[in-house]
């Protein structure tokens, strides 16, 4: 995730918990809103790519003559998605350090500039999408995904996860992020400048035991021992012990037979 701007902090780091969801992202299950709008031979623009499953999925459907360009502003996490991209076979990705407030990338380089899960831990989404905007070709696509912490819903009822959430809401926006992203993309998108702009909205549902298991311990893991711990502490938000209780009620959630989690998402497509 791109989160270099002076005044926002990547909220979650790159912590194996962090990494353990996002290798779990493919473009089927995050960017299916943007799959129908690829084709082969595109360059495409993969901001804030993480550890670079979402990236090898994109570089497949616009290859074998299209590229990709795959940036973020942590060097670690490139290294692991170029490895990915290696494994893989996907020749026509490269990848580069980037801030998405100033693009290092002429006007009009690419056919689509994609973001998904970025804007929400960005100090400047406004600017950050008329950077996308400036750096793809006239009817090109700027496409951006992000989850709305605050329409997050689960059950069984869990009062440990309810105070979870306005602790990583506050925590979130103190770091000069927006949490609840997914529902200001398209307010975010007309402030750049955008004029067409397509909405659409999607989610993440975990529903089986396994599911909901690995859901709730990725949370468990990274509400104690990822960037965000240091975080909440370091700003007073949270104490150690009070973070343990909220990985203590992620994980007793996650065992309950009935549990079920949706991680709803916000998803614009704008054409430049």
């Amino acid at each position: 995730m791109d989160a270099t701007h002076e005044t926002a902090v990547y909220t979650h780091g790159h912590h194996e918990s962090v990494l353990r969801s996002h290798r779990w992202r493919t473009a089927r299950n995050s960017a299916a809103y943007l799959i129908d709008a690829l084709r082969p031979g595109m360059d495409v623009l993969d901001v804030g790519c993480g550890p670079g499953t979402i990236t090898a999925d994109l570089a497949e459907l616009v290859g074998p003559d299209g590229s990709v360009t795959a940036v973020d502003a942590a060097r670690d996490v490139l290294e692991q998605a170029a490895a990915h991209a290696k494994e893989r076979g996907a020749g026509n990705v490269r990848f580069a350090t980037a801030d998405v407030h100033a693009l290092d990338f002429p006007d009009g380089s690419f056919d689509v500039v994609h973001a998904h899960q970025v804007l929400q831990h960005v100090g400047d989404p406004v600017r950050a999408l008329r950077e996308m905007r400036r750096v793809c070709r006239p009817g090109g696509i700027v496409a951006a995904r992000d989850a709305d912490y605050a329409a997050m819903t689960w059950y069984p009822p869990t009062p440990g996860l309810e105070e979870w959430l306005e602790l990583y809401r506050r925590v979130a926006r103190a770091n000069g992020g927006e949490p609840d992203a997914g529902r200001r993309l398209r307010a975010w998108a007309r402030e750049a400048g955008f004029t067409d702009v397509t909405c659409t909205a999607t989610s993440w549902c975990y529903a089986t035991e396994d599911e909901a298991a690995w859901w709730s311990a990725l949370w468990a893991d990274r509400t104690t021992a990822s960037s965000y711990a240091g975080i909440a502490t370091g700003g007073g938000h949270a104490t150690r012990a009070g973070l343990t209780a909220a990985a203590d009620a992620w994980r007793a959630w996650g065992a309950s037979p009935d549990a079920w989690f949706s991680v709803l998402h916000g998803e614009i497509i704008a054409r430049a």
